[in-house]
């Protein structure tokens, strides 16, 4: 801790790259958890693709508007605030995350990069534009999850639930079949504004990403498990241009090798000590 708090403490540019593991730790599940609910027989992997939107948009979009309610009644944690704390004292710092809700936002964090994309930036999934988020979760339609669901889960058979009240797109933890809203420029199906198995990231949050790596003194890679690419670059990128590398993770990855400090831990005990043992502050903030 108190090497890896002196090159923080020294650091003139920083990156902090975050994974899933920081947002796992306010409640958001992980494409590796189990689905809950009228999700249990679905396989993540295979709702995340743009086949299985083209085959059912309801199925897909109910199930990103769970996705979306989940992660909006999370909330930050202390790793998400120490995220903000290192930007706001840091001359040059940039957040770069493969996450796609919002808590770094919330935490106060300025712009940060999502390779991933975002659950809050649907687009026309015909035209590409963007499209604005339902005021109100739309009613799932009277037809039942089964029976015209794609063979996304080997066969399971779901019944349909009865309409939502007004509020958040599902209600604990459950999930609704939803039709996706409309897009208003030509009508085609609204989709969810991430980047799905099989799609290519985005250019310009690659671009912004890669040239903050190369440009750092330090990167702190904070949650994840450096096995999906290419945002797994990121940190081997700023390696090669000379930075160095500070890894937070409860457990071993392949960044291990790349890191030149490994603090071993979730990120919402470690980053606070870590901000404390460079600034001598008493809290983040």
């Amino acid at each position: 801790m108190r090497e890896a708090a002196a090159l923080l403490a020294q650091a003139r540019r920083v990156v902090v790259f975050t994974g899933a593991g920081i947002s796992a730790e306010s409640g958001v599940p992980t494409f590796r958890d189990a689905l809950t609910g009228l999700w249990r027989s679905f396989d993540a992997r295979r709702l995340a693709t743009p086949d299985a939107f083209r085959d059912d948009p309801a199925l897909v979009w109910g199930w990103y508007e769970w996705r979306r309610a989940t992660a909006g009644r999370a909330r930050p944690n202390a790793g998400h605030v120490a995220v903000a704390a290192i930007e706001a004292r840091v001359p040059h710092a940039v957040v770069v995350t493969q996450n796609v809700d919002d808590l770094h936002e919330r935490a106060g964090s300025v712009a940060p990069i999502h390779l991933h994309g975002s659950l809050s930036a649907p687009r026309c999934s015909a035209c590409a534009r963007p499209a604005p988020l339902p005021a109100e979760p739309p009613l799932p339609d009277a037809t039942s999850l089964s029976a015209e669901a794609p063979p996304l889960s080997g066969g399971a058979t779901l019944r349909a639930e009865p309409p939502l009240p007004s509020g958040t797109p599902d209600e604990h933890g459950d999930g609704r079949r939803v039709a996706p809203p409309r897009c208003a420029h030509c009508a085609g199906p609204v989709r969810p504004g991430v980047v799905w198995f099989g799609e290519a990231l985005p250019s310009a949050a690659l671009e912004a990403a890669v040239e903050a790596a190369s440009a750092c003194d330090l990167l702190l890679t904070v949650g994840t498990s450096g096995l999906v690419y290419p945002a797994a670059e990121i940190p081997r990128v700023a390696a090669r241009f000379g930075a160095l590398v500070v890894q937070v993770n409860p457990e071993e990855t392949p960044l291990d090798a790349v890191a030149d400090v490994n603090l071993r831990g979730p990120a919402a005990q470690v980053l606070p000590a870590l901000v404390r043992a460079a600034w001598g502050a008493a809290d983040p903030a």
